[in-house]
């Protein structure tokens, strides 16, 4: 996340509280970029339901070479332009986070390892997000600052 939106966390009370799926009495933002997509979410007509965080779908880790727990920051249910309703798993990550590092003789040792563990550990999720949701045919969509308008 960048420095700006890592920091900013909070406890989102929504407009719509029907519309959330979870504890809406404990509806946690990790980042502006998550806040700013949850007032979309509750605002939006053609997203019936969401939630954020409310379930795991396992992954094999291959930085520490154990099984673990993935939260999907967003879960939502919407209509589309043609009426179908679908169902998608949202992740909101900064551009820079899905692609792979580049090597650079101006980093740091530790920052270009740092950046290589968190790619194959979010590219580990992403492929175990992707296969969970063509077996419950749903969509898998990465958001980041480019389609929220940051």
């Amino acid at each position: 996340m960048s420095s700006e939106s890592k920091y900013y966390q909070g406890r989102f009370h929504p407009r719509n509280p029907e519309k959330y799926k979870g504890d809406v009495k404990n509806i946690i933002y990790r980042s502006s970029w998550e806040l700013k997509f949850m007032k979309w979410c509750d605002l939006n007509d053609k997203i019936l339901e969401y939630s954020s965080e409310e379930f795991f779908i396992p992954y094999y880790d291959p930085t520490t070479k154990k099984v673990r727990r993935y939260f999907p920051d967003f879960l939502i249910k919407y209509i589309t332009v043609e009426g179908v309703v679908k169902k998608a798993v949202i992740e909101i990550k900064p551009l820079r986070e899905t692609k792979e590092p580049v090597l650079s003789k101006n980093k740091r040792k530790k920052t270009i390892l740092n950046e290589t563990l968190t790619y194959a550990k979010n590219q580990a999720k992403w492929q175990a997000a992707k296969e969970f949701c063509e077996d419950h045919l749903m969509e898998f969509r990465i958001i980041t600052e480019k389609e929220l308008g940051i």
